[in-house]
């Protein structure tokens, strides 16, 4: 039976380029996100021009029932999915007394819940069959916690905290388990608003194919943990060697604008 790789958030960003680079690799893709119409163009395309065979399923996984169904829906359609890409994920930016609580709860939910789900049922079957590989994207902010990015640096520090210990859990399992810590990316994921931050002149944004061609090198042969980036790997480093309390303003001050 045919094996295929699960990408959330697929229609663009990480998850777009990451399809095309795993195509080109001869990898069978299942193609998840919330605009058909961009999925449906992106699985011609890759059927097309690579020969695999791709299937789309249009899912807002900001419900989390709906990464339920996602699941339930692979399993009716007799997929085995030996790969699993949680890169589905949103961020608000801004003061957090003043940013919308609704939004704020649908991204946890996304981040958090969905992948939480996702991981557990995937990952029960790949035990079973004794192989498979899981790659969650977390963030560089899972290391740099960044003031008026509250909520959103939590959520990627909950997907770091969780992918290191699941991936302990699963040693010998067969399952390999991994995270992917990217810093700005040059997407629609970055507002107005977020590219006035001063972090965005000091660590300017870098295209997605860079950060999937990184990703599908950890989805495909690595382990751990992988930070994209030199100078996001220093800055993920300056907490170990600044005081807390220095740290905190100088990460303010790269948030601020």
């Amino acid at each position: 039976m045919d094996e295929y790789i699960l990408i959330t958030g697929a229609s663009s960003g990480i998850g777009y380029h990451m399809a095309i680079q795993l195509s080109e690799e001869g990898k069978n893709l299942i193609l998840v996100a919330r605009n058909e119409e961009k999925l449906k163009k992106l699985q011609e395309e890759l059927m097309t021009r690579y020969n695999i065979s791709a299937h789309y399923i249009v899912k807002d996984l900001s419900i989390v029932d709906n990464a339920i169904a996602l699941y339930n829906e692979v399993k009716e359609k007799n997929l085995v999915v030996s790969g699993l890409v949680n890169n589905a994920g949103v961020g608000t930016y801004g003061e957090f007394t003043e940013t919308s609580l609704d939004e704020e709860l649908k991204m946890i939910n996304l981040n958090i819940s969905s992948l939480v789900v996702l991981n557990k049922l995937f990952a029960r079957d790949m035990v079973e069959r004794g192989s498979g590989r899981i790659m969650n994207i977390s963030s560089v902010m899972a290391f740099l916690p960044f003031p008026y990015y509250s909520v959103y640096s939590a959520t990627k520090s909950f997907v770091l905290a969780f992918t290191e210990t699941l991936a302990s859990e699963l040693e010998g399992t067969g399952v390999v388990v991994t995270a992917l810590c990217p810093g700005p990316i040059d997407t629609g994921f970055y507002n107005e608003e977020m590219l006035k931050a001063n972090m965005m002149k000091s660590n300017k944004p870098v295209h997605p194919e860079v950060v999937a061609e990184a990703g599908v090198k950890l989805l495909l042969h690595g382990k751990g943990k992988k930070i994209v980036g030199f100078m996001n790997w220093f800055l993920s480093n300056l907490p170990r060697i600044t005081p807390d309390v220095l740290m905190m303003k100088i990460k303010k001050n790269l948030a601020s604008k």
